[in-house]
């Protein structure tokens, strides 16, 4: 399943007022009765005419320009350059890449060893090509990844998007023969997939008619589907409630520890896990909040609720372990790998074959401990070598046989670095990190210093934020300052090297500032748990606090400071122009959800009513339309500049959000753009020209409205 995730950092042009109401009248749509409503059909050739229209104003105002062509070209050079990191996964013997640039602008999936990966320019293996593909099919298929059989690693289930949407088509390829399988497994397309339950069946979780699918827009049935038989034959493994969010049905190939798994997606935050053994399914005992994951012998359970079990309490972020067989045996003593503390959070951890990697946000900033269970306890030790400033990611790269592991280290202004690590065996030095690969300074850094700030919010809470600006800044207040947040769903807003951000914003002059607020994970479950359904409020008072601080401190002022978001942070967006449009002089709302009282009855919208709380309960719905932008834009009301941006090919976030937005604005005079790809999916874009062309008209729009 997908969440709605972060985008990446991707003179005014008045709209003319069509059929405006009355001064002073606030324009409040109904669900019952929108008369905007045309805008939802997504490709509806009278809603794609008015799209069209949308983009030749924001084209003729944003790409026609010399600035635009500038930003476009750095932008499109970086996503197409060969000094990038190619990113890998292993599979058998093999280190598998998904690889776009300027030949390849679909992309090749390719593979290589790893003698080969650490060189400076390896040998790749074509495995399929997407480009050649869409031509030969006449489709524009857009990677949406590969599921080996293991432990032969010779099959595996290509998953491909058309135009980037979330619902893909699911086909068997021959890694020997480079070939799709001739009468092999092939799903149709939808939302959900398939998995390998063995060589000769998969476990599929997809549309299979009227009633199989969750309000939510997923799976909610998951069947065994066998070899050579037509999939309206495949038998029932598990079922879910069509209020559920989904269900899908897996299997651990681990060798010694094989075996199937269910689970079942109640809520966005809510989960029941079962493991099937002859066919039946025996629950793992747990709270419905509670994250698990199973390794080897053990059940690692992350809380995300404070938990009272076995003579103990348990806080949320916690993290336990023990044995499986005992815990299904009625065992509830744990080990506690991880408790959080004020300022300190679980940020991941990654099973080796004999370790666990695990990640710490403290204070947002990560440290790496290795834990190894030894002598009938787990055992913590530092992962030495490791930077104290930035962000740092570890991930196993093979659980199964050995304890290496790649490491990321990335921040503001340092270019991102990979690593190659290994835990080593009892009584042995623990060797160095192997520094593999790392990105090329993409913009000068020279000059350039990150701080870590705390504002105010409202109700006390300290919000940290980082600000990367030139030493010995002004304070004059007259900086072009962009603020990017996104505040939701446990998200954390972690400092990260963007090209984009670098060279079209902070060397041409900018402040970038990032907000920690209320929602994110940066402090554990209970940071996210303050700001949800009718606490909405606080993330967008937190980022408001930010924004003031911004102003107080004389970094910037309102004229000169800019707002952006995607997805939740498009909603975070639209709450800026419409609660605070004091403080923001320009505002680039992406992908956004704006209709909160609809929002549930588009795409995958119901999925994250844990996160925002359900339009069709009276008093929850009296909340939501609180924070719903779309409901509190108002014809009197005097907004910053404003950018939206979305796809027509987003089946997850439905376009309409921003198109009903905007041609509210329009009617009510007030001054918008729009753009809309035709393409690209969630991310808004399926390839790295229209990447640029998205994030190009991003800074344009950013740099006409705050210089």
């Amino acid at each position: 399943m997908n969440r709605i995730l972060p985008v990446a950092m991707l003179a005014t042009a008045l709209v003319s007022a069509q059929n405006s109401p009355m001064p002073g009248t606030p324009q409040t749509p109904t669900t019952a009765q929108d008369p905007r409503e045309w805008l939802e059909e997504v490709t509806s050739e009278r809603a794609l005419t008015w799209v069209r229209e949308r983009n030749a104003e924001s084209q003729k105002v944003l790409a026609d320009t010399p600035e635009f062509r500038a930003t476009y070209d750095r932008i499109l050079a970086v996503l197409d350059s060969t000094a990038r990191i190619p990113y890998v996964g292993k599979r058998g013997d093999y280190y598998y890449n998904f690889w776009q640039d300027a030949q390849n602008p679909r992309g090749l999936w390719r593979r290589t060893t790893l003698d080969e990966y650490v060189k400076d320019a390896p040998k790749w293996e074509v495995v399929l090509d997407l480009d050649a593909l869409g031509k030969k099919e006449n489709e524009n298929w857009v990677w949406h990844g590969a599921r080996f059989l293991q432990p032969e690693n010779r099959l595996c289930l290509i998953s491909l998007s058309r135009g980037g949407a979330d619902a893909s088509v699911t086909r068997e390829f021959d890694m020997d023969k480079r070939d799709f399988v001739a009468d092999g497994f092939v799903l149709p397309e939808a939302k959900g997939g398939a998995s390998w339950r063995d060589r000769d069946s998969v476990f599929v979780s997809t549309d299979f008619g009227p009633g199989s699918m969750t309000s939510s827009g997923y799976p909610r049935i998951a069947k065994l589907w066998r070899r050579g038989t037509p999939l309206s034959s495949a038998t029932i493994v598990a079922e879910g409630k069509v209020e559920d969010v989904m269900l899908q049905a897996s299997r651990d190939h681990t060798k010694g520890f094989e075996r199937d798994i269910v689970y079942r997606g109640i809520t966005f935050y809510t989960n029941e896990v079962f493991v099937l053994r002859d066919g039946k399914p025996i629950k793992i005992e747990k709270p419905d909040s509670a994250n698990a994951n199973l390794h080897r012998e053990w059940l690692l359970l992350d809380l995300r609720d404070d938990w009272a079990v076995g003579g103990a309490t348990y806080t949320a972020g916690t993290l336990l372990a023990c044995k499986l067989d005992a815990f299904l045996a009625g065992e509830r003593t744990f080990d506690v790998l991880f408790a959080p503390t004020e300022r300190s959070s679980l940020a991941g951890f990654s099973p080796l074959q004999n370790h666990v990697l695990l990640n710490v946000l403290d204070n947002v900033r990560n440290r790496i401990s290795v834990l190894t269970h030894k002598d009938g306890k787990w055992q913590s030790e530092p992962l030495p070598g490791l930077p104290e400033f930035g962000t740092i990611s570890a991930s196993a790269i093979d659980d199964e046989t050995c304890d290496d592991f790649f490491l990321t280290i990335t921040d503001y202004l340092t270019p991102t670095s990979l690593y190659l690590g290994t835990i080593a065996a009892a009584g042995q030095t623990q060797p160095p990190l192997r520094k593999l690969k790392s990105l090329p300074s993409f913009f000068d850094a020279t000059g350039l210093e990150v701080e870590q700030r705390e504002a105010l919010s409202k109700d006390g809470t300290r919000i940290p934020y980082f600000l990367v600006s030139k030493k010995g800044l002004p304070r004059n207040g007259k900086n072009p300052t962009l603020l990017y947040g996104y505040g939701g769903f446990e998200v954390s807003m972690t400092p990260n090297y963007s090209a984009g951000v670098g060279s079209s914003w902070l060397s041409q002059g900018g402040v970038y500032a990032v907000a920690n607020i209320r929602g994110g994970g940066e402090f554990g479950p209970k940071w996210h748990q303050a700001a949800l359904k009718q606490d909405r409020n606080k993330c967008y008072e937190d980022f408001a606090a930010v924004a003031k601080d911004l102003i107080a401190q004389k970094i910037t002022s309102p004229a000169h400071l800019g707002a952006q978001g995607g997805s939740n942070g498009g909603l975070l967006m639209g709450n800026m122009l419409v609660m605070y449009p004091e403080l923001f002089g320009a505002i680039v709302c992406q992908v956004p959800l704006l209709d909160m009282l609809r929002y549930h009855k588009l795409l995958a919208g119901a999925s994250w009513m844990g996160e925002y709380g359900n339009p069709d309960d009276p008093k929850e719905a009296e909340w939501l339309r609180r924070y719903s932008p779309y409901h509190n834009l108002q014809a009197t009301g005097k907004y910053p500049k404003v950018l939206f941006t979305t796809s027509t090919r987003d089946d997850r976030v439905h376009p309409g959000h921003a198109r009903k937005m905007m041609a509210q604005m329009m009617e009510q005079g007030h001054p918008a753009l729009y753009y809309e790809n035709i393409e690209g999916g969630h991310g808004g874009a399926a390839d790295n020209k229209q990447a640029a062309h998205m994030a190009a008209l991003s800074y344009t729009f950013l740099w006409q409205m705050l210089k």
